[in-house]
């Protein structure tokens, strides 16, 4: 299996999967008035920075490191 095979693989997982996690912040959201869901929605968007963030950073470490391995073996 390629490693594009097994990125689309845990992609398509974790999309199955991501929704029901944030069930109890859309009832808390549905439950509040509309000023305080968009708070919510914001501070759920701020939480999402660093997570994401720090996976870009992994990514392009990869990259660098799978592109300077291929400049030494070829």
């Amino acid at each position: 299996m390629t490693a594009w095979a097994r990125l689309v693989a845990v992609a398509a997982v974790a999309a199955a999967i991501l929704p029901s996690q944030c069930v109890m912040c859309q009832r808390t959201a549905e439950a509040q008035q509309a000023e305080r869901a968009r708070v919510l929605n914001r501070g759920i968007m701020v939480m999402l920075v660093p997570p994401v963030a720090i996976l870009a950073g992994v990514l392009v470490l990869a990259v660098r490191r799978d592109r300077r391995s291929r400049r030494h073996d070829g």
